[in-house]
C-alpha cells in the first residue's frame, strides 16, 4: 500500500479512536488506517480494529525499541531533562508511549507516503490534496503553530538563534497532531547525524513539556526536509483553522466550515482525554463542538450516544464552593 493514515492509540483514548476512525470512513473514503499501539494496554483497541476491514494495529517491539532507544539518546544529550524528569518520578524520559510516532517514518513502515493524525482528530474531508503535495515535499502540515513557537522550543535558550534562523522559526514550525511525510525519510545514518549535533550543544533549544512535538521539529528543520504548509500558502480567503480554541466554526451536516471553507480537520487540542471518556460515560459537560464528536463517535451505534437529561456543566467551569472546601481539607484530588 503506498498511502495510508497512521495514528497513535491506546485503549484510555478508545473514545476518541472511534470518532477518529469514523470521520475518516464517512468523510476521506477508502483510506487504509494503521494504528500505532501507545502501550500494551490496546484489548478495547485491538477488538475495535478487528471489525474494520481497512484498519490495521502497529505493535511491533522491535520497531518500537529502535525509535525508543533513539529518542532515550536525544534526551540524554539534553543538559537537565532525564535528571529532571527522573525527580518527578518520570523513568526513562516523559511521555515514552508518544515517541512511537516516529514509526511511520522506519524503512520497515507499512506505507510510503502517510499523514498522521492524533487520536484527538477528526477528518472532515477528502485528504487527496495532501498526499499530492507529497509529490513535491517530503513534510507537509496545514496549521498555524507558527505563530506559538514556545510550545516547540526553549525560547529562553541562547542556543536558539545560533540554530534556527528567527526566520525559519517564525515560518517552518508545526503541530505534531497532523503532518504528511515519508518512509525512511530519516534513515540510520542521519539520525545518528542528528544526535551529533543533540550532543555539541543543540538539545539545549528543546522543549521539555511537549518532548517529541520539539524532536520532530528540530529533526526536520535541522536536516532540511523540504516542507510545505498550507496554512502558509493557500489564500487567506481560503484557508481554514483546524483547532478546537476556535469558535466561530460553522456546522453543517455534521461537517465545520471556516468563513464558508470546509475544514481539512478538527484538532480537539487541550482538552483532555478523561473529558471525552465523562461525557462518553453520561455526564452532561459541555465543550467546543461536542454535537461534531458525539456524532462520529456513535455513528455506527447512535443507540448507544448518551441521553442528558442535566442541565450541561462547562468543561472550563471552576469547582464548586463544596469541592473546593473539600480540596483546601484535603479531602479531594
Amino acid at each position: 500500500m503506498t498511502n495510508g493514515i497512521y495514528t497513535l492509540a491506546n485503549d484510555y483514548v478508545y473514545n476518541q479512536l472511534v470518532a477518529l476512525l469514523n470521520s475518516i470512513e464517512v468523510n476521506a473514503g477508502n483510506v487504509p488506517v494503521c494504528v500505532i499501539a501507545y502501550n500494551d494496554q490496546v484489548d478495547k483497541v485491538r477488538a475495535e480494529i478487528a471489525s474494520r476491514k481497512n484498519v490495521t494495529l502497529l505493535d511491533n517491539p522491535d520497531i518500537f525499541a529502535r525509535w525508543e532507544e533513539f529518542s532515550y539518546k536525544v534526551w540524554q544529550s539534553h543538559p537537565s531533562a532525564i535528571q529532571a524528569w527522573q525527580e518527578q518520578g518520570i523513568k526513562k524520559f516523559y511521555r515514552v508511549g508518544e515517541n512511537r510516532r516516529y514509526c511511520a517514518f522506519d524503512s520497515k513502515s507499512q506505507f510510503e507516503k502517510f499523514i498522521y493524525l492524533d487520536a484527538d482528530t477528526l477528518v472532515l474531508q477528502p485528504l487527496d490534496f495532501v498526499f499530492d503535495k507529497l509529490d513535491e515535499y517530503d513534510f507537509v502540515v496545514y496549521d498555524f503553530q507558527y505563530k506559538d513557537p514556545g510550545h516547540i522550543y526553549n525560547l529562553s535558550s541562547p542556543k536558539l538563534l545560533e540554530v534556527f534562523s528567527q526566520e525559519r522559526i517564525d515560518s517552518e514550525i508545526f503541530c505534531s497532531g497532523f503532518y504528511a511525510s515519508k518512509r525512511g525519510i530519516f534513515p540510520p545514518d542521519q539520525r545518528d547525524w542528528l544526535l551529533s549535533q543533540l550532543n555539541n550543544g543543540d538539545s539545549d533549544v528543546l522543549y521539555m513539556s511537549a518532548p517529541n512535538q520539539s524532536v520532530l521539529n528540530y529533526m526536520r528543520m535541522k536536516a532540511n526536509v523540504s516542507f510545505y504548509n498550507f496554512a502558509l500558502n493557500l489564500p487567506t480567503n481560503q484557508a481554514t483553522g483546524c483547532c478546537v480554541t476556535s469558535p466561530h466554526f460553522e456546522n453543517k451536516d455534521y461537517i465545520l466550515y471556516d468563513k464558508g471553507n470546509r475544514l481539512t480537520y478538527l484538532h480537539y487540542i487541550g482538552l483532555s482525554s478523561k473529558l471525552f471518556n465523562q461525557v462518553c460515560d453520561g455526564e452532561n459537560i459541555d465543550f467546543p463542538y461536542r454535537d461534531i464528536f458525539l456524532h462520529y463517535r456513535y455513528l455506527h451505534e447512535p443507540e448507544q450516544r448518551p441521553k442528558f437529561t442535566t442541565k450541561a456543566k462547562a468543561y472550563n467551569a471552576p469547582p464548586s464552593l463544596g469541592t473546593r472546601i473539600l480540596k483546601k481539607l484535603g479531602l479531594t484530588g
